[in-house]
């Protein structure tokens, strides 16, 4: 299914969605951080020049009743306590890692039943490894790039080593997917940053509906100027893909967290705490 009927029928999905009574609670962590000493790098518009910008590279944990699910596994734990490289474009450190800060709220690692990765670059499955009896969830187009020669961009097959031997826990994505079947978690397709680029919606009780955009864009303002990486998959769909989360976010009255962006992640609450 394309991606424009992939947005028809959910569309008709979430125009007719009542919230169920599950139990759904969501934690915003600390995944680590990438200075960028050359913004323009994001955008092929040739708009923030000379700029630089500290990027957060964020993580959630979503509990459903008594199931865990991660969200993104951040940036890989060989970088914990490592200091930023002076030099570098990009430059990425690392202060805790995952499990450290699941301990803090009394969860195990092993108790992560589901891993959805919104795409296959190395900042978001870095410390996956972390939870080989989860169930690994990725785009198809992503998965299959893990196999590629040349690898892609950013793909390290050793990350997700776990999940390339026979017989394992994966679910691989074409469409979207209802989580946990009543709606109140959804992975989205948005491909375009990647083939197989995804999305995150989590529906709760108090705090209403909240889209997490995984690098759909990296910061609130390419949702404005249309700008998007030069190292983007495909153009036409990073901007189809931004009009859809913007579409969803309008009509759910959602909160829209760009996930490396530093302002929109302070739109959820600061780990420990949690969102209802």
């Amino acid at each position: 299914m394309n991606l424009m009927a992939s947005t028809f029928f959910s569309a008709i999905l979430l125009a007719g969605f009542e919230a169920q009574s599950a139990d759904v609670e969501l934690w915003r962590l600390d995944c680590g951080q990438i200075i960028v000493r050359d913004l323009s790098l994001f955008s092929d518009t040739y708009a923030h020049a000379g700029e630089k910008r500290t990027l957060t590279d964020s993580c959630y944990l979503v509990r459903h009743e008594h199931e865990y699910m991660l969200w993104d596994a951040g940036l890989p734990a060989a970088l914990l306590g490592t200091k930023p490289d002076a030099n570098a474009v990009l430059a990425p450190t690392l202060a805790k890692d995952i499990p450290t800060q699941l301990a803090e709220i009394g969860v195990k690692a092993e108790q992560i039943g589901r891993l959805g990765i919104s795409h296959n670059h190395f900042d978001h499955v870095g410390q996956a490894a972390t939870f080989p009896q989860a169930t690994l969830i990725m785009g198809a187009d992503d998965l299959a790039q893990f196999k590629a020669d040349p690898l892609p961009f950013a793909v390290d097959p050793a990350l997700i080593k776990p999940w390339l031997q026979q017989g394992s826990k994966v679910q691989a994505l074409s469409n979207d997917l209802d989580v946990f079947g009543d709606g109140t978690v959804t992975i989205l397709s948005t491909p375009g940053h990647t083939p197989g680029e995804t999305s995150l919606l989590v529906r709760l009780a108090q705090t209403g509906s909240v889209v997490i955009s995984g690098d759909v864009a990296h910061f609130e303002e390419q949702f404005k100027d249309g700008g998007v990486p030069g190292f983007n998959y495909d153009r036409a769909d990073s901007l189809a893909s931004m009009n859809r989360l913007t579409g969803i976010t309008k009509a759910l009255n959602a909160i829209l967290v760009v996930q490396h962006d530093a302002q929109d992640i302070a739109k959820l609450p600061a780990f420990p705490r949690s969102a209802r």
